[in-house]
């Protein structure tokens, strides 16, 4: 039996993107279905429209283009939000995996994959772009100094936006905020 690559791209039980230059070229089903759209809304669109904020964009790629270029292949958890349909504009937690084609220049073109993960854990608390930022951060085991190198902003500043997190979700320390975030 011949492989039909097209027909496994299109069924993948995981979100795929094919990118150039910050631009969805194409996507499958899951994709879509993930964000509550048609692959016609999303193949030539900007990735932005995946993003809460445009200011998260924009930080995202700045973030991960030395990360592409080093190593070739970035990974996180992060929050987007649907397109389109009833849930509209909802944010949800993702993992996102990619790979550049050229890591001297990791945004001409890539391979990304997202998956849901809102089953495990669904966003309760209203959140700021840099506080869902820190938390993603929090949930990776980064201490405040190296989310503060990651997101170019000083120690301290993170630690009163951890400090934040932690009154919106009632937790007493770290770890338990770290759990809450887990759990949603």
């Amino acid at each position: 039996m011949e492989l039909d690559y097209q027909l496994a791209f299109e069924l993948a039980p995981i979100g795929l993107v094919l990118s150039r230059h910050r631009t969805i070229m194409d996507c499958n089903q899951r994709v879509c279905e993930m964000f509550g759209t048609t692959r016609e809304r999303l193949v030539g669109q900007s990735f932005k429209v995946l993003y809460p904020s445009a200011d998260e964009y924009e930080r995202t790629g700045e973030r991960i283009a030395p990360i592409l270029n080093k190593s070739g292949h970035y990974a996180d958890d992060r929050i987007m939000k649907r397109v389109d349909g009833r849930l509209q504009g909802e944010t949800f937690w993702c993992h996102v995996t990619g790979r550049a084609l050229n890591r001297d220049n990791p945004h001409e073109a890539g391979i990304w994959t997202f998956e849901d993960l809102s089953s495990r854990r669904p966003v309760k608390a209203e959140l700021t772009a840099r506080e869902r930022e820190v938390a993603a951060h929090l949930m990776d085991g980064l201490t405040s100094k190296e989310i503060g190198r990651v997101l170019d902003i000083s120690h301290r500043t993170v630690e009163i936006y951890r400090a934040r997190l932690m009154r919106k979700y009632k937790a007493n320390t770290t770890a338990d905020l770290v759990h809450k975030l887990m759990a949603g």
